[in-house]
C-alpha cells in the first residue's frame, strides 16, 4: 500500500516549467476556503497554507482536508490537474494527484 503524505504542495509552476498565472491564485483559493468566525473575522482554513518555496509561490495542503471536506479537496486537485500544476510531497518529490476519500458502500 502506498504511503499517503501528511501534506502535499501545489506549485505555481506547470509540469512544462512555466509560471502559472494569475500569480495570486494561492490567495484566491485560500480565500475561497475561508469562513467567518463568531467574531465576524475571516478565518482561513487550517488545511491550506500559502508558502514560498525556493522563490516559487506554493499552496501547502494538509491531507486531513480529504476527510474534513472531500468535495473541496477534490475540487482543489481538479484545479491543479486542469492547470497542469506540479504536485509534490513534503520532501519535494513529484507525485500523482491523491484521490479523494469516497464513502464505502455496502454491497
Amino acid at each position: 500500500m502506498a504511503h499517503i503524505p501528511e501534506e502535499i504542495i501545489i506549485q505555481s509552476i506547470t509540469r512544462d516549467g512555466k509560471r502559472f498565472r494569475p500569480s495570486d491564485w494561492v490567495d484566491r483559493i485560500c480565500s475561497s476556503y475561508a469562513t467567518f468566525g463568531d467574531d465576524r473575522k475571516l478565518r482561513y482554513s487550517p488545511y491550506l497554507k500559502p508558502e514560498m518555496i525556493d522563490g516559487v509561490r506554493c499552496l501547502a495542503v494538509d491531507m486531513q482536508l480529504r476527510n474534513a471536506n472531500p468535495d473541496g479537496f477534490e475540487e482543489l486537485i481538479q484545479f491543479a490537474e486542469e492547470n497542469n500544476l506540479n504536485i509534490l510531497n513534503s520532501e519535494g518529490e513529484s507525485i500523482d494527484p491523491p484521490k479523494a476519500v469516497t464513502p464505502e458502500t455496502d454491497a
